[in-house]
């Protein structure tokens, strides 16, 4: 049974998910363009909290949020206080990344660890085609402002391993929310995260010394899967399993990785 809440934080409303666990709670941490909506099928598994991110999906999408990795890793950090969170485990994709962020910050508080296709915080990373044309300015707000049900479609072909594009459950699940904030977030997002600040923001994952899982499609069009290497190299405790029939969100090409992630969350 799964709940749904709602609180405002620092002015902000905030919209979440969750679902009772008999283990250190897991905190879930979607990625762009999507929502809480990705980790339903995990939240059945396992229990514990998936957020709508500043931004994203039912959450507040305000003008003066900081939308950058250090904006999002402060806001989960009081996010995780509100809703008391003292030991979790932090599941993260795609932009879910900036849950890496605040991990550093209490690496204490981290009971298990999953990261899955998410963006590197690491060295040597360079955007690929789309998120160079959002970090773009004038060039990503008109791509932006023309993005359509049917462009997004069409720009999802290579996002998974099976003849694409994704499900339709997904691309209405993000259209649902595609608005006018959403896409301001996803820009000042990107525009915040050169190279360089992508590879300080992961200086410290040495740090996080809970036992690690990275889990990852290597039908990536976005992210090289070299980095999966990366961030099992970076984190201490880490174990890595390639997906080779997966794309960037692994679980809709490959439904055993929610029972995966399960396992490793709720085991001993």
């Amino acid at each position: 049974m799964l709940d749904q809440d709602t609180a405002t934080i620092e002015g902000l409303p905030v919209f979440w998910r969750s679902a009772p666990c008999a283990a250190p709670p897991a905190l879930y941490v979607h990625g762009v363009p999507t929502s809480s909506d990705d980790w339903l099928p995990f939240l059945e598994r396992t229990g514990g909290v998936a957020l709508d991110l500043p931004g994203f999906g039912r959450s507040g999408k305000p003008a003066r949020f900081d939308y950058s990795i250090d904006g999002y890793a402060s806001f989960l950090e009081r996010f995780v206080a509100e809703v008391g969170l003292e030991r979790f485990s932090l599941v993260v994709h795609d932009w879910g990344a900036v849950g890496l962020a605040l991990a550093q910050r209490m690496p204490e508080r981290v009971h298990r660890l999953v990261v899955i296709n998410a963006v590197p915080l690491l060295p040597g990373y360079r955007w690929h085609r789309l998120a160079r044309v959002w970090r773009t300015r004038v060039a990503g707000e008109l791509f932006m402002g023309a993005t359509t049900r049917a462009g997004f479609k069409l720009l999802s072909r290579a996002a998974n391993h099976r003849p694409g594009p994704l499900p339709d459950a997904l691309l209405d699940a993000v259209m649902a929310h595609f608005d006018h904030g959403t896409q301001r977030a996803i820009l000042r997002l990107y525009r915040s995260a050169s190279p360089a600040t992508l590879a300080a923001a992961g200086a410290g994952l040495g740090r996080l010394t809970a036992p690690a899982l990275v889990l990852w499609g290597e039908h990536d069009p976005y992210i090289p899967v070299a980095f999966a290497d990366a961030y099992a190299a970076a984190l201490p405790a880490a174990e890595l399993e390639r997906l080779p029939d997966a794309g960037h969100w692994p679980w809709l090409d490959h439904p055993p990785l929610v029972d995966r992630v399960g396992d490793f969350l709720l085991g001993p």
